[in-house]
Parts: structure tokens; sequence; C-alpha cells
């Protein structure tokens, strides 16, 4: 899809360690040829519960990707609209190919409350134990600096500055 398109759906194909993690249908909200903005309902089944959030049947994400960044942001909300958070994924840049948005997930994630009052670095030791830093150092220093980025982002003026 190219800037200023309007194709209507998608299929996001999230990738980890060489396979695919997760395939499920999206809505194209938006594609400006840099990032692309999808909405999709909580696709995996059943509740995730990782103590301080819970995914669930019903709630919909707002899922940012970017096709020269190093993360994708997405924004969680009840099926009622309410603004749970957002959970973030370090990602090497996003492809947009034959209708598919592929994402490779690089282990490293972000969590924002929906106040901004809770940020945490998550799955750190993931990242650590994936061998990534000895197999392809610039893209774990990528993944590293797209976190820091990320988390300061949060901290000094929030995610929905950087969505805006």
């Amino acid at each position: 899809m190219s800037a200023g398109s309007a194709e209507t759906a998608l299929v996001v194909a999230l990738a980890k360690a060489g396979r695919t993690k997760i395939r499920y249908p999206a809505d194209v909200v938006r594609d400006d040829g840099v990032r692309v903005t999808v909405r999709a309902p909580w696709a995996a089944p059943g509740v995730r519960d990782f103590g301080f959030v819970r995914f669930e049947p019903g709630d919909v994400f707002t899922e940012h990707y970017w096709r020269d960044r190093w993360f994708a942001v997405k924004e969680v909300r009840t099926g009622a609209g309410v603004l749970k958070g957002w959970y973030c994924d370090i990602t090497r840049p996003a492809a947009l190919r034959d209708g598919e948005l592929l994402v490779e997930d690089l282990d490293l994630d972000l969590w924002v409350s929906a106040d901004g009052s809770s940020v945490l670095r998550l799955d750190e030791d993931e990242f650590e134990e994936s061998g990534l830093a000895g197999r392809d150092p610039a893209a774990a220093d990528a993944a590293l600096r797209a976190l820091d980025e990320l988390e300061h982002l949060a901290r000094a003026e929030g995610l929905a500055a950087l969505l805006g």
C-alpha cells in the first residue's frame, strides 16, 4: 500500500526468532507511507494476565507500526473504549507486502499505564537469552536504543505525543 491509498484490511504477521508467532486480520486506520496504523480486537485466545494489565476478549488494539523505527506502539482499550494503556513491542521496522504487515519481534517490550504513572521495561531477560547481540550486534543495539527512546518519551511527554 502506498501513501494515501485506502485499503481497508490487512493481516498482521508477527514473527519471533524466525517463526510466525501470531497472524490476525486488522483494519487499516491510516498509512502515510512511514507509519501504518491498524485496529484489531484482541487476537489471542482467552485472557492474558500480566499482573499489571489484563488483555481479554473484547479489548481493542490500535497499533502503530513504522517502516523506519524499531518499535510498534499498541494502544489498548476495553470494548467500552476505556484506555488501559500502551503496550510497546521493540521490533525491526515493519514491511507491508501483498496485504501482510510483517513485523519481527525482538523480545523487548515496554508497558505504559493509561495515566502514565507506570512505565515498565519488560522481557530484558528474554532479549539477553535470544542471542541477538552475538548474531546481529547492530540490530541488538538498535533495539536497546528504541527501548530507551520509548521509555524517555513515555516519562517525558507521554506516548500520545508520538501518536498524534
